[in-house]
């Protein structure tokens, strides 16, 4: 719970009220190896930030592969559609990939958290512009890498996650067959 506090006060100021509100609406949970935050199809009635862990979004291609378009790991904030209000399907699924540990919120305790916390909108607005930043950052320069580069600038920027997710998702997330990866990281050692 801290770590969710601690990370929130980064983009705005909160008095301990507000503090103790926001803790009051907060579960924390567990998720296990391969178990899913959500799931495609199923609507989704949680808002969660991950304090412990990696989650991998995925979905399946019309060949039934499964496709790997992001890791989500620790301080990062997991939003269901544009608003609060939507109901959302997702089409992707996030499964933890290492133990995960999450402060979750009810859609309706995150909308009562809104509606009493004047500032609580642009707190929120900030952390999804920096995320939505890192994420096309990461995503657009994949598409003019080649495969040994697109892998040298995973490790890079991602150092943690290189020991703690499977290669074969690395691989997917590359767009990179898991031999062709092999290869790579033989070559570069």
């Amino acid at each position: 719970m801290e770590k969710f506090i601690e990370y929130v006060l980064q983009f705005g100021i909160l008095n301990q009220q507000q503090i103790d509100l926001i803790k009051s609406k907060a579960k924390e949970t567990e998720l296990h190896r391969e178990e899913f935050y959500w799931e495609a199809g199923k609507t989704v009635r949680q808002i969660g930030f991950l304090t412990e862990g990696v989650i991998r979004v995925f979905y399946y291609n019309n060949k039934s592969e499964e496709i790997t378009r992001y890791f989500i790991d620790e301080n990062h904030l997991i939003l269901s559609g544009n608003t609060v209000d939507e109901v959302y399907t997702p089409s992707e699924y996030l499964s933890a990939i290492t133990e995960c540990k999450l402060v979750v919120f009810s859609k309706q305790d995150w909308k009562d958290i809104s509606n009493t916390i004047i500032g609580w909108d642009s707190i929120v607005q900030k952390i999804i512009t920096k995320h939505h930043s890192e994420k096309i950052t990461r995503r657009s320069e994949l598409v003019s890498q080649n495969a040994k580069e697109r892998y040298l600038d995973f490790i890079q920027k991602f150092p943690t996650l290189a020991n703690r997710v499977p290669l074969s998702y690395i691989a997917s997330y590359l767009g990179i067959t898991q031999s062709s990866l092999s290869r790579i990281r033989k070559n570069i050692r």
